[in-house]
């Protein structure tokens, strides 16, 4: 038996979870229009490889990775591309993003797919290339590509492979019905992923109010690999914690499991994994909870793009300004206004709650009770202070990249602050700085390689090499280069500009 360890912090919640995994899962039909935004990852989004008027099958790409960090886009069913552009997404800080718009033909005919045989004698480098052709990415709300876990593995000794179904946020069954319906795929998923990492252990974790998916898993299990229950309490599902949990170890603060010699994949993408391998079948469906106030709550299998309306619809339910939508679960999911958005890769969850009175946000009173339940053994109390400053030094040194967001500190306020939605916030703008420094560090170097060529140019013409050219004749040149450049962008600027100041330019 694996020795079990503690976490701090972490919330007793009341599950919600009776209501829908008990029940089979239900395929969705194909709904008029699916909406395929180009970014379901993180990373860099895909490109679109198609036009408007193009037919496509299932399972064909429809938009290309466009980088290391990034997979393509599959159409989830065959039919007409009618639009690619701008329309509502399931994102906290964006309203609308690039998709590509498909009107299904109802044919449902696959694109020329095909399966790798023997996958245990296949290179782990050939099954993570086929991994990110298929555009798998994390399925437990992440969205990282799961390529690239796959690829740290293979140039890193990996220890202990963990597949992760431990659903510890209320109401969410999504990988409870799918292991109770599919823990074949699962299980063979998981071998797929160790052969691809050469992990040395391989554990399946479930919580230990699972106990029908444990013992669909129990049947199928070998010595090959591990199968643990782990205590039932929020966030007993995050990547650290389950870490923490099932090894003891801590992931370095800003470090990755990869550092720790571990690789997480959740039991959905294992499943993924294998329908991948043994099939050619690219991510383009996924189970999803409905729950909340609906006639029918229960599991769905979704096609990729689906309108998150067309899946209430099915569970008997059309939106009222009496209740909001929440994308994901009540702890770490997106409250929107409207469901006219699609089901994406990471979409776990949709729940239909009434809508309560907004409570004032009050000045914190500096309980401590944020700092007590944290699972990541931060200071709340002092991100916040730091993050409504926007003193993001501040907000840095004191480890906000290891916040998890998981809203344990905002649910015990006494204050009812938002602490997530500052935190949320302060990293935006972090990741905005980092941005413009980057593009500044990138027009630094671009320059520094114009005034290079200028100078070998100019050594040319006189006929002296770099090395016997004067130091300091260059470097004035370099900055009379520096200046001239920024007297005709002033100029461009002043030229451009409209009123007097056009006509004094003009007129000198």
């Amino acid at each position: 038996m694996r020795e079990l360890h503690d976490f701090p912090g972490g919330l007793l919640l009341e599950p919600h979870k009776e209501v829908t995994d008990q029940k089979m899962s239900i395929l969705h039909p194909l709904p008029e229009r699916m909406f395929l935004p180009l970014q379901q990852h993180i990373g860099q989004p895909a490109e679109p490889a198609v036009q408007v008027g193009d037919r496509v099958l299932k399972g064909q790409i429809i938009a290309r990775s466009s980088g290391y960090v990034s997979v393509p886009v599959h159409a989830s069913t065959s039919g007409k591309i009618t639009d690619i552009g701008n329309y509502p997404v399931p994102h906290p800080t964006i309203s609308e993003a690039p998709c590509i718009v498909l009107e299904p033909d109802g044919n449902d005919a696959w694109f020329d797919i095909k399966p790798t045989e023997e996958y245990d004698r296949t290179e782990p480098a050939k099954l993570q290339e086929l991994i990110r052709d298929c555009g798998i990415v994390g399925l437990g709300g992440a969205g990282f590509p799961a390529h690239v876990k796959l690829m740290e593995g293979i140039e890193n000794a990996v220890d202990t492979l963990i597949i992760n179904g431990v659903e510890c946020e209320p109401h969410i069954t999504c990988d409870d019905r799918l292991i109770q319906e599919k823990a074949s795929y699962v299980v063979s998923g998981a071998r797929m992923i160790r052969h691809a990492v050469q992990a040395r252990h391989c554990v399946i974790a479930v919580e230990d109010d699972m106990q029908l998916a444990y013992d669909a898993l129990a049947e199928l299990v070998d010595d090959d690999l591990e199968l643990v229950m782990v205590p039932t309490r929020y966030p007993a599902g995050g990547e650290k914690q389950l870490i923490r949990t099932l090894t003891g170890k801590d992931v370095p603060s800003d470090g990755l499991p990869i550092h720790i010699g571990i690789v997480i994949h959740n039991v959905a993408t294992a499943a993924a994994v294998y329908r991948a391998v043994t099939r050619g079948e690219p991510i383009v469906s996924r189970y999803v909870t409905v729950a909340g106030r609906v006639d029918n709550p229960v599991n769905l299998q979704v096609l990729i793009g689906t309108p998150v309306e067309d899946c209430l619809a099915t569970c008997g339910y059309r939106h009222s300004e009496d209740n909001k939508v929440i994308i994901g679960g009540p702890m770490m999911g997106l409250r929107v206004t409207s469901p006219n958005m699609p089901v994406i890769k990471t979409t776990n969850c949709i729940i239909i709650e009434k809508n309560a009175p907004a409570y004032p946000e009050m000045p914190c009173i500096r309980c401590g009770d944020c700092a007590d339940v944290c699972p990541a053994e931060l200071l709340p109390q002092q991100l916040y202070w730091f993050a409504k400053s926007a003193d993001y030094d501040q907000a840095r040194e004191y480890r906000l990249a290891d916040c998890i967001e998981c809203g344990c500190c905002a649910y015990v306020c006494p204050s009812r602050i938002p602490l997530v939605h500052y935190y949320r916030h302060a990293k935006a703008q972090i990741g905005l700085e980092q941005q413009r420094s980057h593009e500044a560090d990138q027009a630094r170097q671009r320059y520094t390689r114009k005034i290079a060529r200028e100078k070998e140019e100019a050594a040319g013409k006189t006929g002296k090499t770099g090395a016997g050219a004067d130091r300091d004749q260059d470097t004035r040149a370099a900055k009379q280069a520096y200046v001239e450049e920024a007297l005709a962008r002033t100029r461009t600027k002043r030229r451009d500009r409209p009123g007097p100041a056009r006509q004094t330019e003009d007129s000198g």
